[in-house]
């Protein structure tokens, strides 16, 4: 690596026509007059909160083993080759996801009472009301140094208003985001929308602005293609390399998007009839893009908060390729069916299998001294365990990601019961360096994350 005295500011942008592109993390970001500085240059800290609805089934999920020796279940067997890397979490709760006194409506509290740990008010009309979020409590922090202080993303249209579950408004099965607590976050299912406002115009919400940003053939990369060329001749060999690898990334998800939206409607059998322009046609190509889109968003440092509903409670997408035709939610009341059971857990497996892929994007994407996943905390779970009976008592859930060294995988650890699900987010908070006193129905942080 050549030193130089050129030191780049860490919102430097390529710009040109009226575009503009932000940066990865490049060692010129760094002060480069000596080793010591250098090495004091920390990458931030990022968090993912991704969601699977209808809870799974734990029998094929939870270790019967705790501590570094546990055997890898069936359902998690595709995380095989990040073990070391993440940590599979027994016991947790979700207390306020359960009626209390409320009757029906589990699916809509379980999404409203994930990340907020507040009980939602049973109602249809506009006087909502839940709590803020931990993905919101994290971006009213560290969002404040970058472009977005959050992205929330969904791969299920959420445009259903009114009631969707025994008396509960749709607001509390569409997101788990919540920046206050009558304001729920919609999540961007459209990878389309994603890029533009990552990298594009995403200032204006103008429909025929959008329209025509989409309609132009030339890549945002050839407007910025002259100012990417000078600041070249100034990096060290590492830097350069970085800068090409990045720039190649955010083209080919252009092309990819591209190749997306002028795919004839009628040549392929969409699962839904009524999806926006830039959607993929199937579950597995659609999650591949927008895990593409968030690996790219933290390592050019456009956000350092992301959400990902997989699926919103109550979902019913089906699961051709995998051989389970189902409508998901109905088959989570399997009734003890063995046959059921077995298609769920196919399901299950399914979604363990992208969450593997997307480790390896974090994992393959370097970042500072170390890669993205090393500087991360991608948390997977539900807010329900038992779909069938509607549980929402130790909760599946996964934390991937070296936390900037302060989260140590390979263990699975089991917390005494009635442990709140928000003394989790409590820890991730602090290792991001946010420390408010309490979320929802916090108690307090929860211990063994690292095993030092």
């Amino acid at each position: 690596m050549i030193i130089t005295n050129k030191v780049l500011s860490r919102r430097t942008l390529l710009r040109g026509f009226g575009t503009s592109l932000a940066l990865p993390f490049l060692d010129s970001m760094a002060p480069a007059i000596a080793a010591p500085a250098r090495a004091g240059a920390k990458p931030p800290v990022r968090m993912a909160f991704l969601y699977v609805p209808n809870g799974v089934i734990m029998k094929d999920w939870t270790p019967k083993s705790e501590g570094a020796g546990y055997e890898l279940t069936k359902t998690l067997q595709p995380l095989a080759a990040h073990r070391d890397r993440f940590l599979v979490l027994s016991g947790l709760d979700q207390y306020n996801g359960q009626s209390l006194g409320d009757g029906a409506g589990d699916h809509a509290r379980a999404g409203a009472s994930w990340l907020t740990g507040v009980h939602p008010k049973k109602t249809q009309g506009a006087d909502i009301h839940a709590g803020i979020s931990a993905d919101q409590v994290a971006a009213k922090e560290i969002g404040k140094a970058t472009t977005l202080p959050s992205l929330e993303l969904g791969l299920e249209d959420n445009r259903m208003v009114g009631g969707c579950d025994s008396g509960y408004s749709c607001a509390y099965s569409n997101t788990v985001s919540w920046a206050s607590p009558t304001t729920p976050l919609p999540p961007e299912i459209n990878p389309r929308a994603v890029f533009e406002r990552l990298f594009g115009d995403g200032e204006t919400t103008d429909p025929a602005a959008r329209a025509q940003l989409a309609r132009q053939d030339r890549s945002i990369l050839d407007f910025i293609r002259a100012d990417a060329a000078r600041l070249s001749t100034g990096l060290g060999a590492g830097d350069r390399r970085k800068l090409s690898e990045y720039l190649d990334a955010v083209r080919e998800i252009e092309v990819r998007i591209q190749k997306i939206e002028k795919q004839d409607p009628n040549a392929v059998a969409l699962p839904a009839l009524d999806r926006p322009a830039g959607i993929p046609p199937t579950f597995e190509e659609h999650i591949n893009l927008m895990f593409d889109l968030m690996t790219i968003a933290f390592q050019a440092d456009l956000t350092r908060v992301i959400t990902l509903m997989i699926g919103r409670e109550g979902g019913n997408r089906t699961y051709r390729n995998i051989g389970v035709p189902d409508a998901h939610h109905g088959l989570s009341h399997h009734f003890n069916d063995a046959a059921k059971i077995d298609r769920l857990q196919k399901i299950d497996q399914h979604h363990v299998t992208q969450l593997a892929s997307f480790l390896g994007k974090l994992q393959a994407a370097k970042d500072g001294d170390g890669t993205l996943l090393d500087h991360s905390m991608i948390m997977y779970g539900s807010s329900l365990s038992d779909g069938n009976r509607h549980e929402h008592l130790d909760l599946p859930a996964i934390l991937a990601g070296g936390g900037a060294g302060r989260i140590h995988g390979g263990r699975h650890v089991r917390y005494k019961k009635g442990t709140p699900m928000t003394n989790l987010f409590l820890s991730m908070l602090d290792t991001a360096g946010v420390q408010p006193e309490k979320i929802g129905d916090s108690t307090g942080k929860i211990e063994h994350l690292s095993n030092l």
